[in-house]
C-alpha cells in the first residue's frame, strides 16, 4: 500500500520531527504540510526562525527530515480532491466524529481495500477541521483501553500507518 501523510495545523515541531521519523521507518512516500504546520527548511521564514524550527524538527527526526519527501500545499481541500480524482482514498485520523461521519468510521485493524491512501493528521487538540473532514472518504479510529481519549499525534500516526500497511 502506498501512503502519503498530510500534516495539517500540527503545532509542535517536535511532533513533526517524530512523524517524519516514523514515516521514514514505515516507508511512507510523502509528507504534505498544510496550514500552520512547521516545515523543515521553510524558505519563507526569517533565517533565525528557520534555524530554530530546523533544530527542533531534526532533534526528533534524527535525519529522517532529509529522507522523507516533503511538500507544502496552500489549498488543502483542492489538493485532496485532486488526490481523490487520482484514486487515492482519503482517511482522516480522527476520533471526534459527528453522527454522519461516524458512518464512515474504520476501526483500527479493519480491512481496507485500497492501494493508495492519504492519511490526514490534524491539530493536536482540536483535530481535523470540518472543511477538511468533509473531504475524507473514511475516518480511522484507534480504540483506547485506558482513561485517556486519544494518543499523541505522532504516536497515533505510527499506530495508524502500521495498521493500514498490515490490514
Amino acid at each position: 500500500m502506498k501512503i502519503q501523510l498530510v500534516l495539517h495545523n500540527i503545532r509542535s515541531a517536535y511532533n513533526v520531527g517524530a512523524i517524519l521519523r516514523t514515516a521514514e521507518g514505515l516507508g511512507v512516500e510523502w509528507a504534505m504540510f498544510s496550514g500552520y504546520t512547521p516545515r523543515y527548511d521553510d524558505k519563507n521564514l526569517l533565517p533565525h526562525l528557520r534555524d530554530k524550527l530546523n533544530r527542533q524538527i531534526a532533534k526528533a527526526a534524527l535525519g529522517a527530515e532529509e529522507m522523507v519527501s516533503q511538500l507544502a500545499v496552500d489549498d488543502l481541500p483542492a489538493w485532496l480532491e485532486q488526490q481523490k480524482a487520482d484514486s487515492w482514498e482519503i482517511i482522516g485520523l480522527e476520533n471526534n466524529l459527528s453522527p454522519e461521519e461516524d458512518a464512515r468510521k474504520l476501526i483500527l485493524g479493519e480491512h481496507l481495500d485500497a492501494e493508495k491512501v492519504v492519511l490526514v493528521l490534524g491539530e493536536e487538540v482540536n483535530g481535523i477541521p470540518a472543511e477538511i473532514r468533509a473531504k475524507c472518504n473514511y475516518f480511522l479510529e484507534i480504540p483506547m483501553f485506558g482513561r485517556k481519549e486519544s494518543f499523541n499525534v505522532s504516536v497515533a500516526t505510527g499506530i495508524a500507518v502500521w495498521a493500514l500497511q498490515n490490514s
